[in-house]
């Protein structure tokens, strides 16, 4: 009786080993799960953000986050001035700008 039960505790012991090394290789494919699923696509599109708003210049018809259309009509370091209508003029972020129109 003795030796049947440190049979099967010797046999749990390995069991328990082994859940180890699975649960560590789980969790690195969840992290890189997470990573190619959001991580990765979230920066490329604040990447594509970043040089949307660098490169913006007088005379792009633009799309604002609010959805206001307009033409760029002034750039400044933080602030774009957007003409929507013959001398209606409005003074944005530049942030909020979401599209640039061809």
């Amino acid at each position: 009786m003795a030796t049947e039960a440190f049979a099967m505790a010797g046999n749990a012991a390995a069991q328990g080993q082994q859940g180890g090394y699975q649960g560590i290789i789980m969790l690195v494919a969840m992290f890189a799960i997470f990573y190619f699923l959001l991580i990765r696509p979230q920066q490329k599109r604040a990447k594509q953000h970043k040089e949307l708003v660098g490169n913006l210049k007088a005379g792009d018809t633009i799309v604002t986050a609010g959805g206001i259309h307009g033409k760029i009509s002034a750039v400044e370091d933080l602030t774009v001035t957007i003409e929507v209508a013959t001398g209606v003029k409005i003074k944005m972020n530049r942030s909020s700008i979401t599209e640039v129109k061809q």
